[in-house]
């Protein structure tokens, strides 16, 4: 059994101040440009780590930007043991559509997919630039960095995307946990 909640149920929650947790599975950055109000963050990939921040007494909701690695979440925190966890479904996009607030945070570094962007087209430009002026076997790097851009979108997968967030200026910043 997977439950599930729409945005609009999960709004009703919130203004009737039921006790629950929302959990926000996205990176650093996503989560920085605009999220739920009072959600908090624990990455996909930082689960199984920090699984002792999520409280064993409440619901957990569980939101991401458009509930794909929230269903994902979901499975795998019934796997450790949490019984009461629901997906949101349509995520964050759900809850904007919605008109309901988001909250952001003041400084916010790029959004991945824009930092993996900038980083692509900077090797490929500076691999070209090498192959001209210094040796031409530095054209090679363009290709595989083509190669990778195009396996990462057939595979719907992008790894130079996850080691991005692993960067210092896409951490989050330390808080306590609830």
């Amino acid at each position: 059994m997977n439950p599930s909640i729409d945005v609009q149920q999960l709004y009703s929650l919130s203004e009737a101040r039921e006790p629950f947790f929302v959990l926000d599975v996205r990176e650093y950055p996503e989560y920085a440009a605009g999220r739920i109000p009072g959600a908090y963050l624990i990455p996909y990939r930082e689960l199984q780590r920090r699984r002792g921040e999520i409280p064993q007494d409440k619901r957990v909701y569980v939101v991401c930007q458009a509930g794909v690695r929230s269903r994902k979440a979901q499975r795998r925190l019934r796997r450790m043991g949490f019984a009461e966890v629901c997906n949101v479904e349509g995520g964050l996009r759900a809850w904007q559509a919605a008109g309901y607030g988001v909250k952001r945070d003041r400084s916010t570094p790029w959004p991945l997919e824009r930092q993996e962007r900038l980083a692509a087209g900077a090797l490929v430009v500076l691999s070209v630039l090498l192959g001209i002026f210094v040796a031409p076997p530095f054209n090679w790097l363009a290709v595989v960095v083509g190669g990778a851009l195009s396996l990462a979108a057939i595979l719907d997968s992008c790894a130079l995307e996850m080691l991005m967030a692993r960067l210092p200026w896409n951490k989050q910043p330390v808080t306590p946990p609830r």
